[in-house]
This record gives C-alpha cells, structure tokens and sequence, in this order.
C-alpha cells in the first residue's frame, strides 16, 4: 500500500516535469501566429518609410511648364500672331515689316484715289456744263482757261483747242472757209496731244499697287522659306523631331506669307478697280473730244 503511493507520488511528480518541460515550447507556438503579422509589419513600416523620401523627391508637374513647352515657348496664352512675328528671325521680321508697310500704303492708296476721282468726276460735270452754255470760241476759251478748272483734263483739252485757233488767227493765218480744215487738222492735233498724257495724269500709284500686287506673296514666300530653313537647322541641332517644338518655327514662318497675301490681294483688287475707272474717263475724253471739234466746226462754219 505503501509502495502503491510512493509509485503514484513518483507518476504524479514526472508529470508535473513533463508538464513543466512542456509548457515552454507551448507557450512559443502560442506566440508564434501573434509574433508572424507583428514581423510583417515592422518589415513593411521601413519600406513605407523608404517609399515616403522617393515620393517626396519626385518633382511635381507645373502645368505651365508643359504649356510652354507644347506652345514652343509663347507664354501661357498660346500661339498668336503677335508672339510669332516676336520669336521670329530679324530676316523674316524685316519681310513682314515691309509687307504690313505695303499692305498700309495700298490702303492708303485707295482712299485718295477714291476722293481724287470723286474730285475730278464733278469738277467734270461743271465743266461740260459751263462749256455746253458757250457761244463763240472766245467763250469757249474763257471757260477753259478760268480758275475753276484749271487742272481738268477736258478743260485742258478745251484750252489747247481753242488756243491753237486764236495762235493761227494771231498769225494771219485764215481759220474759215478754205483754211477751215487746215484750222480744224491744227486744233485736233493740240487736242490729241493732251489727251495722250490723260493715262499718266490719272494713273499716279498704279504702279506700286501693280508692283505689291505682283511680288508680294513671293516676298512672303521668301520670308517662309528662309523661316523653315531656320526650323529645320533648329530639328538638327536639337536632335528631335517633336512637333511641339518644330511647329511654332514652321508657323512663324507660314505668318510671312499669310501676310503677302493680305498685301497682294487688295492691291491687286485696286488696280483693276482704278485701271477700270481710268479706261472709263478716257471713254469720256473720247466722247469730249469729238464734241469739242464739232462745237469749233461749228463756229467755224459761223464765221466766228
């Protein structure tokens, strides 16, 4: 009996030690699974941390930046006009310069030719009344010669006639009956040779408007390519072919002959404008002309 509880004191207490030896081990793989989330945390809190510096080092956009960069460098307000003939080369500058001056004198051009055929055609209709109301080639003189009409190339033409037949009379020379068409022949040739200067006397500024009409797209077109060539030197240099940095140089250029064009095209539309109303007071010079000899037959065949 005694032995029985020695044995079961001695089982009793190998237990406990095995127990005691076991709990240990327990213990660690209890805290293994707790221990595995806690290391994976402190493992991704450095690289969270290392990830932070690299964010921050990252440069932020600049929307204006890149604004510029595809305006190829015109500011914030884009590609105008204004800032390509600023960033264009001194030569193409030095060609729209010349084509806007151009393009300003043409106007110019047109508004005083406006007020001086305004000026002629009435000065006209006054004379051709006052010298439709004459009765004798002395009157016919008086007319043509007066203040008022000094300059008109009808009362010019008018003066020339009447004066030859006063020059023959003044001569000794006899102006009626035989004489009349030798009298007549004189006086047509006076009238003629005012008449053959009327073109030149009207056509003051046809010239530069044919001139600038003519060459001004090709002045343009100089400009652009003499601008494209300077775009293409600049794609060498730089080693790209990036649209956004070649087409403010190629639009820049293009501007050059944008505004030939604005030059050649009002000009070419004047000189015809005035050719045509230059060939209409010749038709009227025409019609005057005969009128004038008839009016001098007449007066001729009077006596007068």
């Amino acid at each position: 009996m005694l032995d029985s509880k020695k044995t079961n004191i001695l089982l009793a207490l190998a237990g406990a030690a095995v127990l005691m030896a076991s709990s240990p081990v327990l213990a660690q793989d209890a805290a293994t699974p707790a221990a595995a989330p806690a290391a994976a945390a402190s493992t991704a809190a450095p690289a969270a941390d290392a990830a932070a510096p690299a964010a921050d080092a990252a440069p932020a956009v600049d929307p204006t930046t890149v604004a510029d960069s595809v305006s190829g460098g015109h500011g914030s307000g884009g590609i105008t006009p204004v800032s390509m003939f600023m960033e264009a080369t001194a030569v193409v500058k030095i060609v729209m310069i010349g084509l806007l001056l151009a393009s300003v004198l043409s106007w110019t051009m047109l508004l005083i030719k406006l007020l001086e055929f305004g000026a002629l055609n009435k000065a006209t209709d006054r004379f051709l009344e006052a010298f439709r109301g004459a009765r004798t080639i002395a009157d016919m003189r008086r007319v043509s010669t007066s203040e008022e009409f000094d300059g008109n190339p009808l009362a010019d033409m008018a003066a020339a006639a009447t004066e030859e037949i006063e020059l023959s009379r003044q001569a000794g020379l006899q102006v009626t009956g035989d004489h009349r068409d030798s009298a007549l022949l004189r006086a047509q040739t006076a009238v003629a040779a005012v008449q053959s200067g009327l073109p030149k006397r009207l056509s003051g500024g046809q010239q530069f408007l044919a001139s600038t009409g003519s060459t001004g797209p090709f002045v343009g077109l100089f400009g652009t390519v003499y601008g494209i060539m300077n775009s293409f030197i600049g794609i060498a240099e730089s080693n790209t072919t990036n649209l956004a940095v070649v087409a403010p140089g190629i639009a820049e250029a293009l501007l050059a002959t944008g505004i030939g064009l604005f030059a050649a095209i009002p000009a070419v539309i004047f000189y015809n404008y005035f050719n045509t109303r230059i060939s209409n007071y010749g038709t009227r010079s025409d019609g005057f002309n005969a009128e004038l000899i008839n009016a001098i037959s007449r007066q001729l065949d009077k006596g007068a």
